[in-house]
């Protein structure tokens, strides 16, 4: 039978969460922590449609693109933009195809995420990926700006392949911060951190209570 698969990354690293009968997937590795410009997106992809999951719903950490957007934000993007990134579980013309979320599935956890009630969810927005693994500019983040709204290292790709796989997607981001440079000082790794920590709780909460209306408790 197909099931749901929740994936996520450093927004859910060390966090309890009951997932009742979806499985629980760590793009980053359980045992060692792979940078995200080192992930095997079609190996993690893979291993989910041979487990027989056919829907992922993806948690990522971002940066908020905009003062408006702050820690404490969950957002539903609808589009990404990637430059410069391009794995593919093809090596022909398959690969030729346009990327995106799902927009039936997605429907589908934004009205199940709007019954939970809480926190709030921004519906829509454009999730910009960078390679990584370092951090940006403010000269970099003043560009992006103009074109997206949450950036993060690895939604873009994760859903490039699980599309390519027939794995329906749809990802929640949670701004942990402010990019380097849309807030009042230099990003520090400390300030990311403590806003991490400060969503963990709202963050599992929210995913029991909303994966049981999906399908996956």
């Amino acid at each position: 039978m197909p099931s749901l698969a929740v994936v996520g990354g450093s927004s859910i690293r060390g966090i309890e969460i009951d997932v009742g009968g979806a499985v629980l997937f760590q793009r980053h590795g359980l045992e060692r922590y792979t940078l995200p410009h080192r992930i095997d997106h079609v190996a993690n992809m893979s291993a989910l449609a041979e487990a027989g999951c056919d829907r992922v719903l993806a948690v990522g950490s971002v940066g908020g693109l905009r003062r408006d957007l702050g820690p404490g934000t969950f957002l539903c993007p609808d589009d990404f933009i990637a430059p410069g990134a391009a794995p593919t579980a093809f090596d022909d013309e398959r690969a030729h195809r346009v990327p995106g979320f799902d927009p039936e599935w997605r429907a589908t956890v934004v009205d199940a995420w709007n019954e939970v009630g809480e926190p709030t969810l921004v519906d829509g927005g454009i999730y910009w990926q960078t390679s990584g693994p370092r951090l940006e500019t403010p000269a970099e983040i003043r560009m992006i700006a103009e074109r997206a709204h949450v950036i993060g290292m690895t939604i873009a790709s994760e859903c490039t392949v699980a599309g390519e796989l027939g794995l329906a997607y749809a990802a929640i981001c949670v701004v942990d911060n402010l990019a380097n440079g849309v807030g009042d000082g230099e990003l520090t790794m400390e300030e990311l951190l403590a806003g991490r920590a400060a969503n963990a709780e709202t963050l599992r909460r929210a995913l029991e209570t909303l994966i049981p209306r999906l399908g996956g408790g």
